[in-house]
């Protein structure tokens, strides 16, 4: 008789251990899946102002697009929030496509080597980043999906697990700019 109360105490003891853990793993995994998102953006952040000087001595006329790229990067660096960021990085992607068809009109940027070299390491950064984003909301997804599953959600409710928010594109902004190098 000892032995089913013990069992009667210990398997719902268990079961609550082995979730509470889990839903920490979900958690945990959308939280470093969200730091590589942030590294990504740091990385695109960080090649905007190199690419706006090499294009100000080229296209020393086309204030308001250097004006609106260096702005929405200030913009999108400042923002919080999986929704907020990805509004503001949207803007930053079109901008920044903005810039990049710049060398069209510029035949002397386009042979520019750094900008060939930034425009390609842009290229690179955009690909990453839309990985990142695709890993990211995949485990959002798995994390939510976790807290609001029955009967998971009673531990997920007591312990206090909330919804993560995924990093969404405005409608109509979901391709990446248009960005052509010229090999």
């Amino acid at each position: 008789m000892a032995i089913v109360v013990v069992l009667m105490c210990a398997v719902p003891a268990l079961w609550v251990m082995l979730t509470f853990n889990r839903l920490v793993r979900l958690r945990n995994q959308s939280r470093t899946a969200w730091a590589d998102i942030d590294v990504q953006l740091q990385r695109r952040h960080d090649l905007v102002p190199r690419l706006v000087e090499v294009v100000k001595g080229y296209a020393a006329h086309e204030r308001a697009t250097l004006a609106a790229v260096t702005e929405l990067r200030a913009q999108a660096q400042s923002a919080h929030g999986a929704a907020v960021q990805g509004q503001a990085e949207d803007a930053l992607s079109q901008a920044l496509g903005r810039l990049i068809a710049l060398r069209e009109a510029y035949p002397e940027l386009k042979a520019n080597r750094n900008f060939a070299q930034l425009s390609a390491a842009l290229v690179e950064v955009e690909d990453h980043l839309q990985y990142a984003r695709r890993f990211y909301n995949g485990a959002v997804r798995d994390f939510n999906d976790g807290i609001q599953r029955f009967p998971a959600m009673l531990i997920a409710g007591a312990f206090g697990f909330r919804s993560a928010e995924f990093f969404q594109t405005e409608n109509g902004s979901q391709q990446a700019p248009n960005v052509e190098l010229g090999r």
